[in-house]
């Protein structure tokens, strides 16, 4: 799989050096290089890149209006660079894969690169299924509603397999503790402490453990040692170096650490 790639950044300096940091990837192959905003639309729309690492801050149309700019067409995955780390929230708002802190790093680079195969694999993917169900309504549509039915059944199935109701021994009673109401679960060695709106309970047992029993699409990791319910987070802010905090229904904050910043994209967009 190669990835067809755009840079833009008014600084040629910028843009140099982005170029030497790709060229140990093999897969990546530099398409076009642009200096502005208006030139990056018409590169874009032209060469139909899988990827665009994007500068935010640039004279006239900023990385931003690029994006912007875009909606009329199917748009490549985008990268924001930035020396800036409070673009960060609008950036991942913008649907961005990642985004980069001026002067690049090396490693970070590799991560994100990591970031941007996985989610061209799952798109080129989802285009071939698409492809597939075309012919098959076409051709074979007795098979198609098979096909359809046997997805309905394995969502239903998924959902069905994770704990709804959890129960847990503390100071010597049993509480059965509704998942829905679970805010946050923090780590503490082979301890997890379950904070609901109104209690906090001690569970023996592993995150990984829990993990297994929680629906993935509702509770994510945001920290080595912090399980969130998304649905239970009412707003996003920026920190520092990348992690950002996320405000939950309760007034409790919780840091996402750099790792994790997925999480955070996987409910903005």
């Amino acid at each position: 799989m190669t990835i067809r790639t755009i840079l833009v950044d008014d600084e040629p300096l910028a843009i140099q050096g982005l170029q030497l940091r790709l060229e140990p990837f093999d897969d990546v192959e530099i398409v076009d290089t642009c200096s502005n905003g208006r030139e990056a639309i018409r590169s874009i729309k032209t060469h139909k890149p899988d990827l665009v690492f994007l500068d935010i801050q640039m004279p006239g149309f900023d990385g931003f209006s690029v994006v912007q700019g875009l909606m009329e067409v199917e748009p490549p995955l985008f990268v924001f660079v930035t020396a800036y780390s409070e673009h960060a929230i609008r950036a991942f708002e913008a649907q961005a894969v990642d985004y980069l802190m001026k002067p690049v790093d090396e490693a970070r680079l590799a991560d994100t690169l990591d970031r941007v195969r996985q989610r061209l694999s799952e798109k080129r993917g989802v285009e071939e299924m698409e492809k597939l169900k075309e012919v098959l309504a076409e051709v074979a549509p007795e098979a198609m509603e098979n096909v359809e039915a046997a997805a309905a059944g394995d969502d239903a199935h998924a959902a069905n397999r994770y704990e709804r109701m959890i129960n847990i021994k503390d100071r010597g009673q049993i509480f059965r503790v509704d998942v829905d109401s679970i805010e946050k679960i923090d780590a503490a060695g082979d301890y997890m402490c379950i904070y609901t709106g109104d209690n906090t309970l001690i569970l023996r047992e592993t995150m990984k453990d829990l993990e297994k029993r929680l629906d993935p699409r509702r509770f994510q990791r945001v920290h080595r040692s912090t399980i969130v319910n998304l649905d239970q987070v009412r707003q996003v802010k920026p920190h520092t170096n990348g992690e950002c905090f996320l405000v939950l229904d309760s007034g409790a904050q919780v840091k996402v650490s750099r790792s994790y910043r997925d999480v955070v994209a996987r409910f903005v967009h």
